[in-house]
């Protein structure tokens, strides 16, 4: 039998490493997480955010955030901890 883990013990275990974040709608932000509280708002560093170009769907927009920043958990859709970034098909795969 698996051990059981709750979510915010895996989120926890997150603490100092990457991590991936899919919003609501489409953007998708990457980076080092530094701590948390119960609602999942979420302390990051060195954060890269990526979203569609309004004006041509294909391209992405990879924007650096250099400070340290406090992301809402209400527009959060997924959590991907450690990992090793985002899939071929992902935004932040394709504006590399």
């Amino acid at each position: 039998m698996a051990t059981r883990i709750l979510p915010l013990e895996l989120i926890d275990k997150a603490i100092g490493s990457q991590i991936w974040i899919l919003l609501r709608g489409t953007k998708e932000v990457m980076g080092t997480l530094r701590g948390f509280d119960d609602y999942v708002n979420l302390v990051l560093d060195d954060a890269v955010e990526f979203t569609p170009d309004p004006n041509d769907k294909g391209k992405i927009i990879r924007t650096k955030l250099d400070t340290e920043i406090l992301l809402n958990g209400n527009q959060i859709a997924v959590l991907i901890p450690g990992g090793n970034g985002p899939p071929e098909d992902s935004l932040a795969a394709s504006s590399s």
